[in-house]
């Protein structure tokens, strides 16, 4: 086999005598470097790539681990937060405990006021709370369960004051009314009793005539008071009785005060226990300077010593 070799000038045209055995070795090296070129840049290729990978791979890891890093701080700085809230909390219920021990204490002293004997207040731990703190002794922190079972606990506790505390305010207030509205005392301090309740010589007439409420006889203008609180239902002249203020005071019960110089009160008037309603005097059918006193209770007179105390 010939190989023509053309120069540019196309002149000196050089020949080459080439063999079949050497034209063959010739194309096995031309292949054999070409397969070599391919798998040499296929190794270095294939190494480049992997090497990138491998940097990508650790950059990618290197993110995750400082993401998962900052995610553990947040987690771990969220639960500590959450404990000292847990922790300040469970402070609060000790403190709520104290409270209720306290109210226990007194609705004791309620109980006793209003001499109630069936409502039971729990006295028996002392209000006070306290001690040195001893690091040895400190125990975890409370759990979520047992700070909710307290809370569960505390929450029934109240309940159970506020109704105990409920049942008690309302019979202090009915104590309370009933007091205010029952008459009781003196309608005139300093007076003397000049003439008892029941049958008497009628000091006018001399006749035996039955008296329906106690006489006060006293000095000129003394202060007639209520002895309980209600509202006027009379206050002019009457006959017989002169100038005289009427008083319901509820729960059946009235009362009267005749023979008085100066009514201060209006009908409709709303007055309390021991606000002075007259002046003493002698209007009316009387001897002298004094105040019939009279109770009246569901409609009958009963006697006034019943509900006055003399001083």
């Amino acid at each position: 086999m010939e190989i023509i070799i053309l120069k540019k000038s196309l002149e000196g045209a050089s020949k080459i005598q080439l063999s079949t055995l050497k034209l063959i070795s010739a194309i096995s090296l031309l292949i054999a470097l070409f397969i070599g070129a391919f798998l040499l840049g296929g190794h270095y290729g294939l190494k480049y790539s992997t090497d990138m990978t491998a940097v990508l791979y650790q950059q990618a890891r290197n993110i995750q681990q400082t993401e998962l890093d900052q995610q553990r701080l947040l987690v771990e700085e969220t639960k500590r937060e959450a404990q000292e809230n847990l922790d300040a909390l469970a402070t609060r219920i000790s403190k709520l405990q104290s409270h209720i021990m306290r109210l226990d204490a007194l609705g004791s002293r309620l109980a006793k006021m209003a001499n109630v004997k069936d409502i039971d207040f729990n006295t028996s731990e002392s209000v006070g709370v306290g001690g040195p703190h001893e690091p040895a002794m400190v125990q975890d922190s409370l759990g979520v369960a047992d700070f909710l079972k307290q809370l569960d606990d505390l929450s029934q506790d109240i309940e159970d004051r506020n109704d105990k505390l409920a049942a008690i305010e309302t019979m202090l207030m009915n104590n309370a009314l009933h007091d205010k509205t029952n008459p009781a005392g003196s309608p005139a301090l300093g007076g003397w009793i000049s003439s008892l309740f029941g049958w008497r010589t009628d000091p006018i007439n001399g006749k035996r005539e039955f008296h329906e409420g106690i006489d006060y006889a006293g000095k000129p203008k003394t202060v007639v008071k209520a002895v309980a609180a209600g509202i006027i239902t009379w206050s002019a002249r009457r006959s017989g009785y002169g100038n005289m203020v009427e008083i319901n005071h509820g729960n059946g019960h009235v009362t009267r005060y005749a023979h008085n110089q100066q009514n201060l009160v209006a009908v409709g008037d709303k007055v309390e226990k021991g606000q002075p309603i007259a002046i003493m005097g002698s209007t009316g059918r009387s001897t002298g300077t004094h105040v019939h006193f009279e109770v009246i209770h569901n409609g009958k007179h009963v006697d006034p010593i019943k509900y006055i105390s003399v001083n």
